[in-house]
């Protein structure tokens, strides 16, 4: 079998930030595996296209530019807010803190996650570019296992977990 769409692929890589001896960033080991769905478009369609064709056993080594991962750092994804608005009860949580992440709400209810780079008495200032936007992607592993998708996985579009259990269930978030 090979890596392709309807496979559930089993891998185990290090994520290193711009080569092969950058900071570490994630490590997936064969103990504790990335298992996905293969071709659903959840995880960025460059990390997907290297891994298209590999069979189990197989080895990957390459790097994502920040144009094929997550895009450069946007100026204008940093907003500065009213301190205000994070008070709780009158009183302000402690989760204002420099390097603390949080979730903003736009005017149309949609969330947005970023991390708190800076605040005064009366204002809060929030990066909510991606954690790993601007940032050069070295992927490193092996492809573990690979296998049909059962019928389930393909109208979920995910992987879903021996016994039945299906990982979002969990809350758990998309990679990459």
């Amino acid at each position: 079998m090979i890596v392709e769409e309807q496979q559930v692929i089993t891998i185990a890589y290090e994520l290193r930030e711009n080569d092969g001896k950058g900071e570490l960033m994630e490590r997936m080991d064969p103990n504790y595996p990335f298992i996905f769905l293969f071709g659903t478009g959840k995880l960025l369609a460059a990390f997907e296209a290297h891994l298209e064709g590999l069979g189990e056993g197989d080895t990957f080594d390459f790097i994502l530019p920040p144009e094929k991962a997550y895009g450069p750092m946007r100026a204008d994804f940093v907003v500065t807010v009213e301190r205000s608005l994070f008070e709780q009860h009158g009183e302000m949580p402690v989760s204002v803190r420099k390097n603390n992440y949080v979730t903003l709400t736009d005017d149309l209810g949609a969330a947005h996650n970023g991390v708190i780079i800076d605040f005064d008495d009366d204002k809060v200032k929030v990066d909510l570019n991606h954690s790993m936007a601007g940032k050069h992607l070295h992927f490193k592993g092996v492809i573990l296992k690979i296998r049909p998708a059962t019928v389930d996985e393909l109208v979920r579009k995910h992987y879903i977990q021996e016994g039945g259990v299906h990982r979002s269930d969990f809350g758990e978030a998309d990679l990459f």
